[in-house]
């Protein structure tokens, strides 16, 4: 049967379109770029690679990296403009050249457009901007989040990106970007052991580090919480398994003891490549875990409070702003969230992740022995009094200032914990 020219030119077309797909990139020879986010395949040639870039379904794939010798394809979510780039004789990059759409998958953490109006039309305010809203989300704090200008972004695993405004009586708010109409990233079967902070962790390991049953993501009982399977479909919240959905730590879950919130879980560790691999150096936990005197010199690493909430890390300004930080006690040891006195109160303490709580003591107990604690020359402690715990100030100006008003706590964003 003879073909048509129209029906001929149509299929001459289409291999045209297919074959050129490389037409579709930016090629840089010999350099590589460093990204957190990437999938590894086996590819013959660039165009099996460009093909598997096309069909990445973990992430909005941005570029891809080939390697001639090796013949490995990694599919990037990001591009030369978005990470560090550096030499590597073997390497090829290509670079997607159509623009990023301006849609999203999951719940666009991974979202990298130029949106830069809220959904009730508000202005952006920029990230290296700190009026009209002060905050912790900045490009040091945050170096891997993009977040550049002010375009809408989700640094902190909310349900859809956002921005702080540049209205002084509106904090924050979402950004109108419409999901991608393509599926989300299918969960794949993801790591079976602790490497980094265990994000890509999806074991079946359901027990908490002190042997409490995991409560299952999608129901409420005994404890009510914000991270519903169906709202975080890339985060892998199946049965009651330990899970990391919010960078946390480690893995962990809430319980089905009605008296412990959550715990964390133990995972055991990945061999060592994956350990050198991981994007975070691993901390062997400190076994102090008492505190002498005022507890001015605890260097152990509990971050939970009496009453089980989570501590704000000492130099981030969200939930609560506040100027206790490493700067400014440089000899108090304020890492991470973990649990310290620096203003000699009467046991350690923290600002806490709960918008509602600017602070608390932490769930620590005092050594049995009577020895006194020393504190270091210069400290800032040494000049301090005992604190009331109803006069807590984030202004740093004084120990008897009032807490910051109800209004701006109201403002802050949700905390899903």
């Amino acid at each position: 049967m003879r073909i048509s020219k129209a029906a001929f030119l149509f299929l001459f077309l289409l291999s045209s379109v297919k074959g050129d797909i490389l037409g579709d990139y930016i090629r840089t020879d010999g350099v590589w770029i460093l990204t957190r986010n990437k999938q590894s395949y086996k590819t013959t040639n660039e165009k099996e690679c460009a093909e598997k870039c096309e069909e990445e379904r973990n992430f909005n794939c941005r570029a891809f990296l080939f390697t001639r010798e090796k013949l490995q394809c990694l599919t990037l979510a990001e591009n030369a403009k978005m990470s560090v780039m550096f030499a590597s004789r073997d390497a090829v990059l290509y670079e997607k050249r159509r623009p990023t759409a301006e849609c999203m998958q999951c719940n666009g953490e991974d979202y990298h457009g130029e949106v830069s109006q809220t959904e009730s039309g508000l202005q952006c305010q920029h990230w290296d901007a700190q009026e009209p809203h002060m905050h912790g989300f900045t490009q040091k704090h945050y170096p891997e989040k993009d977040l550049k200008m002010n375009y809408c972004r989700n640094p902190d695993g909310e349900l859809r990106p956002w921005c702080f405004t540049t209205s002084p009586t509106k904090r924050w708010e979402y950004c109108k970007i419409p999901r991608c109409t393509t599926h989300p990233p299918v969960s794949g079967p993801g790591s079976q052991c602790l490497s980094g902070k265990g994000e890509d962790y999806r074991g079946r390991i359901a027990i908490t580090e002190s042997g409490n049953v995991c409560q299952r993501w999608n129901t409420q009982l005994p404890h009510k919480h914000g991270w519903i399977p169906d709202r975080y479909p890339c985060k892998g919240l199946e049965e009651n398994y330990c899970r990391n959905p919010d960078g946390e730590k480690r893995p962990w879950c809430y319980t089905i003891n009605s008296s412990v919130r959550w715990e964390y879980c133990t995972i055991p560790p990945c061999d060592g490549r994956e350990q050198e691999s991981a994007d975070v150096p691993i901390q062997v936990p400190l076994t102090e875990e008492c505190y002498r005197g005022k507890g001015q010199s605890y260097r152990g690493t509990t971050s939970i409070t009496a009453s089980g909430k989570k501590c704000q890390a000492w130099n981030s300004m969200f939930p609560h702003r506040h100027e206790k930080t490493p700067d400014k006690f440089p000899d108090a040891d304020l890492r991470d969230n973990y649990c310290r006195n620096p203003d000699g109160d009467n046991s350690p303490w923290c600002f806490t992740t709960d918008p509602n709580t600017l602070w608390e003591y932490c769930n620590l107990k005092k050594c049995d022995d009577h020895t006194q604690e020393l504190i270091p020359n210069d400290s800032p402690a040494t000049m301090a009094q005992d604190i009331d715990p109803t006069t807590r100030t984030t202004s740093g100006q004084g120990l008897g200032q009032e807490l910051e008003t109800t209004e701006f706590l109201s403002t802050q964003l949700p905390s899903n914990r």
